[in-house]
């Protein structure tokens, strides 16, 4: 799968991780190759 890096320039972009699964901090690397401004970043405990 090939993800349109276009897709997320000049997008305002919160992330919301979760502790059992992909942290925040992870996600916002990943995103952070792709473009976009990111605002916010959590790792959250989902019961």
């Amino acid at each position: 799968m090939t993800i349109d890096k276009s897709f997320f320039a000049d997008k305002k972009i919160c992330i919301l991780g979760d502790r059992d699964g992909i942290p925040g901090p992870t996600i916002a690397e990943c995103m952070k190759t792709v473009g976009g401004e990111i605002l916010f970043t959590s790792t959250e405990c989902f019961v």
